[in-house]
């Protein structure tokens, strides 16, 4: 069961798991993840970004240009989720099939 805990409290929060399927196609500056994942205020996306790093999920590049450039990108145990990541993008489409069938 610790397992289980460690996992949902490294993914925890409604933000976490659409930044990962947001970086999961590529390389991206702060803003194309927001204009990504609808509805994220830039206050919550910094605070999410800096807890996926800091659970090694994700790598922040500074890079020495002006005005500096920010690329952020899934490492490779963040990628260890794209299994996961791609379950629950396709349990999602049935659900809300599911969902809206019943209307």
């Amino acid at each position: 069961m610790l397992s289980i805990k460690d996992a949902l409290e490294a993914v925890e929060g409604r933000w976490k798991l659409l930044i990962l399927f947001s970086l999961s196609e590529c390389p991206k500056r702060f803003g194309e993840i927001s204009k990504n994942v609808n509805g994220i205020t830039d206050k919550t996306l910094s605070k999410e970004l800096k807890l996926l790093e800091s659970n090694k999920l994700i790598k922040r590049e500074v890079f020495d240009s002006f005005p500096p450039k920010v690329m952020y990108s899934i490492t490779e145990h963040g990628k260890s989720l794209e299994r996961v990541l791609d379950e629950l993008h396709f349990w999602g489409l049935l659900h809300r099939k599911e969902v809206l069938s019943d209307n």
